[in-house]
């Protein structure tokens, strides 16, 4: 049976570590954070954070019930991270590029976090936050309900199956990564019109754009979408006017 997790209140009143550290959970999320960044989710143990925090593992379960638990609090930070100072500004679409740009952002500037935690439902706070807030935007707008929740459904999968895709690229090793993207230079550029047609028409626009980031075009194919269906919805008109 896990552990019981020791309330905030208590764990405050615990002394320093002996480097003179005031524990927290923020603290714990961002230590593990940068090991995450630093050598890969091999080598984020309960072990290896006692250490980086100058303090015994098992005070890490007075916060965490154990190393998953802690998972779900990195992914929540992401999205924190991510939502921090966004405010909705009454443009629905304007909102939803700006969230998923957010979110999709965030990931990427924790690659190995990411590939840890974009598959998972944490169900903490920032979590809960970004998904209200998501929902509002649409039923806002106008959105029926069942149609808010499955442009809902596109919306958050597609933003975390892109953060994913692109986090694991980056999560390589420098030499694979680099060979992946010269693979679109080194082969795909030179393969003959006469075995592969399409793809030798098409290589010299490849080679430009394989290297970014399909997300931001596939958002705004959603986005289109659901634009579409709603100005369906209110006979003409989807209600977003961007200045």
């Amino acid at each position: 049976m896990p552990k019981a997790v020791v309330p905030e209140e208590k764990r405050r009143r615990r002394r320093p570590t002996k480097s003179g550290t005031v524990l927290s959970e923020e603290l714990i999320v961002e230590t593990a954070l940068r090991m995450l960044r630093e050598h890969g989710s091999t080598g984020l143990t309960a072990r290896r954070l006692g250490l980086a925090l100058d303090a015994d593992p098992s005070t890490l379960y007075r916060y965490f019930r154990g190393m998953d638990d802690l998972t779900l609090a990195i992914g929540d930070a992401l999205i924190g991270q991510a939502l921090r100072g966004w405010e909705p500004t009454g443009r629905w679409r304007a909102d939803l590029r700006a969230v998923g740009l957010r979110l999709h952002a965030a990931y990427l500037a924790h690659p190995q976090a990411a590939v840890l935690t974009t598959n998972r439902v944490t169900g903490r706070p920032h979590e809960l936050a970004a998904d209200e807030a998501v929902l509002d935007v649409l039923r806002t707008a106008g959105f029926p309900l069942p149609d808010t929740v499955r442009v809902y459904h596109a919306f958050i999968d597609q933003t975390l199956a892109f953060a994913a895709l692109d986090a694991a690229s980056l999560a390589l090793p420098s030499a694979a990564l680099h060979a992946d993207e010269g693979m679109w230079r080194s082969t795909y550029a030179h393969l003959p019109r006469t075995t592969h047609p399409r793809i030798a028409e098409a290589a010299p626009l490849l080679a430009g754009r394989m290297l970014d980031s399909a997300y931001p075009t596939a958002l705004e194919m959603l986005l289109d979408s659901a634009e579409a269906q709603l100005a369906a919805l209110l006979g003409g008109t989807a209600g977003d006017e961007e200045g």
